[in-house]
């Protein structure tokens, strides 16, 4: 490959040319299996899953393969012939830039189960040119930059384009009477946009097994408007072809105008319609018209309310293009469709303006309304007289005139699920709390997981390494084999080899640091690490307040019993979302001011590194001492980083929230940092939250906020951060930030004693990696199996 198909020769010596050659000798065992693979399934015929999801976050393929294929001894051999060697030509790869955070990366994980568990299941998502946006950070601030990480091309992917589907957007409804004498609708008037499949290879652990996950490309179709090109009207002539490469230009547009809620809608859209049509032809071309058994054989799952419009669009293509009745279609639709619901807070639960839907998807709105109409019956049915229920239930909310797409998703699917206990509680008792009522038996929890293939034995090798050598191989496979580390914990030599391990560890995060934020760490303090999406909830802005909080101490010369710390911020902040970018400069600029005083040196360092991603987390995981998931109890749904951390051997300090709940159970409460409000307590404390007087109460808090609110970290900006402190001071604070302060800084000064105590840590972190087994994926996408899915 090197010399035929990218014509080099040994002079070139360029790691990009060699990476490609690499990816391609790679891709050729891969393709191998791959179509082994699907013959097994066109012979066996077993029932398939089709996995929708806006996002999938996979991170860099080669060393993922290479270790799935078993390969690394064989990859090292030629490179080494090269001069090179597989960390070094790895570097060459990009992320891909398919997803934005937690939702994506599950999907990942999920897929990677799926193909090393040899289940017949299927990713479906959309080719974006540009990713989320590559994170600066310029004077404190972030700026966003393109992710255009198609540039250079995709070694991975192939084109499939005799799979290409039309999807259609605008136009108008009309009647017709069929060749039976049937009265029918359809959707004509239509400007088409074409969806072009490109497949990557999703391969199993060592086991033959290669599934696909298909990605859709926009394009435009032949149809031209030559007379008006030729006439002048350059623009309009191009307009509907411009239109149509935007869907898949760019992940996540900001919403925040009508156009971005437009190419937010088509882009859900084409997702949905290409791949129930793809899926469709695959059953037709075996089984013709009859859809009596599709059900059996076919089961949709929607990664969170984005391919909800999925329930709509497949009545039409059942009714409209397979010509079946209603009450047959509806059937087969709630036995195929089944929704994960990922969030708890109602503003992130989908909502699309009437007129907008009217107007890009004329035909689904009048599919739309009328499953409404016969939920709202069966409704009333159940319920009789309370019309306030019926109000909250419908599909449609009369008040906004706007169709509430979790609500869409729920109706037409035959299971609905969270991703942690609480959350899946929480969805009971309250966000979904009427639908549970009518519906219980379609409630159920998956709680999630993450691969451990990359988010151990890959990312982690050192210590990889260290585990085989005294339990064996076996545990990549099945996590649950990680329990045998437990006894270790008690060996001396054990923990000397697991400090060491994550020494080396640390080091390569102080390299990563100091080359990514310009901050130099010293591996021999403690490693405090939160990175995820910038947002409130997450409560970035607690654990700056406790960075604050240690700074004073250290200004005062407090310092008796303080563990020296390096504490580590990432993450991106939504283009719109002024707060999550005001905190962002906070840390910054409180980094600032630490990492130049001399005072602070022995003790304390801040960095806040740009541009957090799968290729920095490989690193960042593996060389973190404490783990930081601090958000308000009852808003996380479940978080994944929190089950990264745990397994590569790191402590967590977190409140009840989310999978931490699952974490602290299996470890143990004494090997967990707990504080903080529950989220049934935050319920309560909102009725009469009075923060000025939880500040006032607590001398520490005070000194934070008045080295705030005097401009110590803004001196030349006055005003700077006002939003924050009224953001912290404000009695109707969805976060409760101020009220976690005093707990928050108790539990770190506990984590700061204990790390002082090497061996008791040590045990900790050792028992931690060994509990982390019912944190797979492969558990996940075994619960779903069984209980969902039934392959």
């Amino acid at each position: 490959h090197y010399s035929y198909s990218l014509g080099r020769d040994r002079l070139t010596g360029k790691r990009h040319y060699l990476f490609n050659a690499l990816a391609m000798t790679v891709r050729d065992r891969l393709v191998e299996r791959w179509q082994a693979t699907r013959d097994r399934y066109h012979e066996e015929q077993p029932r398939r899953i089709n996995y929708l999801s806006l996002e999938f976050l996979m991170g860099r393929t080669l060393n993922n393969a290479v270790l799935n294929l078993d390969m690394e001894d064989s990859v090292r051999e030629v490179l080494a012939e090269y001069a090179s060697d597989l960390e070094s030509i790895s570097q060459e790869e990009v992320d891909a830039g398919l997803g934005n955070g937690g939702l994506g990366r599950l999907a990942a994980c999920f897929l990677d189960s799926c193909a090393s568990l040899a289940l017949p299941v299927t990713g479906y998502g959309i080719r974006y040119e540009y990713g989320m946006f590559h994170q600066k950070i310029e004077n404190g601030y972030q700026i966003e930059m393109p992710d255009c990480w198609l540039r250079d091309g995709n070694p991975w992917e192939m084109e499939s384009p005799e799979n290409t589907r039309r999807v259609k957007f605008f136009g108008n409804t009309e009647m017709y009477t069929d060749s039976n004498g049937e009265s029918r609708r359809r959707w004509v008037n239509t400007h088409d946009v074409l969806a072009v499949p490109y497949d990557l290879p999703v391969p199993g652990y060592r086991n033959e097994t290669v599934n696909t996950l298909r990605l859709w490309k926009s394009e435009a179709t032949d149809e031209f408007n030559l007379a008006e090109f030729n006439s002048g009207s350059y623009t309009d002539a191009v307009a509907l072809k411009n239109m149509a490469e935007q869907i898949s230009m760019v992940l996540y547009p900001n919403d925040s105008s009508e156009n971005g809620k437009e190419l937010r809608l088509r882009q859900q859209y084409f997702l949905a319609s290409a791949s129930l049509q793809d899926v469709l032809d695959r059953w037709v071309t075996t089984h013709g018209a009859d859809f009596t058994g599709f059900a059996d054989k076919n089961g949709f799952q929607l990664n969170d309310t984005h391919p909800s419009i999925a329930v709509a669009e497949f009545m039409r293509l059942l009714m409209d293009d397979h010509h079946l009745g209603w009450e047959t279609a509806w059937d087969v639709t709630c036995k195929t469709m089944a929704y994960t619901n990922h969030t708890l807070l109602p503003e992130a639960l989908e909502t699309w303006s009437v007129d907008l839907l009217r107007r890009l998807l004329p035909r689904l709105t009048e599919i739309i309304f009328e499953i409404n109409a016969r939920f709202l019956q069966e409704v009333r049915k159940a319920w009789p007289g309370d019309e306030e229920r019926v109000r909250r239930m419908s599909i449609i909310d009369d008040g906004s005139q706007a169709v509430r797409m979790a609500h869409l998703a729920i109706v037409g699917s035959f299971s609905v699920n969270g991703v942690a206990a609480l959350h899946t509680e929480l969805l009971k008792s309250g966000l979904f709390a009427d639908f549970y009522a009518l519906w219980p038996e379609k409630f159920n929890n998956k709680t999630n997981g993450v691969t451990p293939r990359r988010w151990l034995a890959h990312c982690n090798p050192l210590l990889r390494n260290l585990i085989s050598d005294h339990i064996g191989e076996d545990w990549i496979s099945d996590l649950d084999g990680l329990q045998l580390l437990a006894p270790l914990a008690e060996s001396e030599v054990f923990r000397k080899a697991w400090h060491d391990v994550k020494q080396q560890n640390k080091e390569r995060l102080t390299e990563l640091v100091e080359r990514d934020a310009g901050v130099r760490f010293d591996s021999s303090m403690m490693f405090d690490v939160q990175v995820k999406r910038i947002h409130e909830y997450k409560r970035q802005l607690l654990n700056i307040l406790h960075v604050i909080h240690l700074y004073e101490r250290i200004q005062r010369g407090d310092t008796d019993g303080m563990q020296p710390r390096c504490v580590l911020i990432g993450g991106k902040a939504a283009p719109g979302y002024a707060m999550a970018k005001s905190i962002i400069k906070l840390v910054n600029s409180v980094a600032e001011v630490v990492n130049s005083d001399e005072a602070c040196k022995p003790w304390l360092r801040v960095a806040f590194l740009p541009d957090y991603g799968v290729r920095s987390m490989e690193v960042i995981c593996p060389g973190t001492d404490l783990s930081e998931q601090v958000s308000t109890a009852g808003k996380e749904a479940s978080g994944t980083g929190n089950m990264k951390f745990m397994m590569n051997g790191a402590l967590t300090i977190g409140t009840l929230d989310g999978a931490n709940i699952e974490i602290r159970e299996a470890v143990g409460e004494e090997h967990f940092f707990l504080f903080g409000l529950t989220a049934q307590q935050v319920v309560e404390l909102r009725a009469d939250y009075r923060p000025d007087e939880v500040i006032a109460s607590d001398p520490d808090f005070q000194q934070v906020m008045a080295l705030l609110e005097g401009g110590h970290f803004n001196p030349n900006d006055p005003g700077l951060f006002d939003a924050i402190i009224r953001a912290i001071r404000d009695p109707y604070d969805n976060w409760v930030t101020a009220a976690d302060f005093r707990s928050y800084v108790e539990a770190q000064r506990e984590a700061g004693e204990c790390y002082q105590d090497r061996d008791r840590w040590l045990r900790s972190s050792i028992l931690n990696t060994a509990a982390s087994g019912r944190f797979s994926s492969d558990r996940t996408i075994g619960d779903y199996n069984r209980d969902i899915w039934h392959c």
